[in-house]
């Protein structure tokens, strides 16, 4: 092969690209140097007491992420029945105390109101007179009975739908007779 001459002032600029290149390589190969260290601190920062690289950390993650999604389900579903058989039970519980009778005070006698959330249960009213004391109890569907309900039975299976507190019934004052 025949020795080729190269221009000298073509090798002058092949050198001085070569050069530039070089150095715009070096540039690049010190700033990616530098992102990789911050990118290795903050993996440390992020992961102290691992040596995995974030690849198998976010695996590890993934995995127990499902797992708490599977639990969160599991305890969903277990609310949704522990509610379901709250709703049954006696939640709503309403009193009203009364006299019963004119001759009698104190308001000893009472009715109770058991109810669940949907108003159903039963009232139980017991009334005290002198001598004797009756007991009566009445089913209650949706706050309502196929049985008579007094004035205060009523008045109780409001108190506890409404969830008022305890209350005493007066009796309206009689107007006395005038002799005749």
């Amino acid at each position: 092969m025949p020795d080729v001459l190269l221009d000298p002032q073509l090798l002058a600029i092949l050198t001085i690209a070569g050069l530039v290149v070089s150095l715009l390589l070096a540039v690049l190969l010190f700033v990616v140097a530098r992102r990789l260290a911050a990118l290795r601190r903050e993996h440390a920062q992020a992961f102290p007491d691992s040596d995995e690289d974030v690849v198998a950390v976010l695996s590890r993650h993934t995995t127990q992420l499902a797992t708490v999604r599977e639990d969160l389900g599991t305890v969903h579903a277990n609310t949704e029945r522990l509610r379901d058989l709250l709703r049954a039970t006696t939640s709503r519980v309403g009193i009203v105390r009364y006299d019963a009778f004119e001759d009698m005070g104190g308001a000893l006698s009472f009715s109770a109101a058991l109810l669940d959330e949907h108003g159903s249960g039963l009232v139980i009213s017991a009334i005290n007179g002198r001598s004797e004391t009756r007991s009566y109890g009445k089913p209650i569907v949706r706050g309502e009975s196929e049985h008579h309900l007094s004035q205060e039975e009523r008045a109780a299976i409001d108190a506890a739908i409404e969830g008022r507190p305890p209350s005493t019934i007066h009796p309206e004052p009689r107007r006395k007779r005038r002799a005749s």
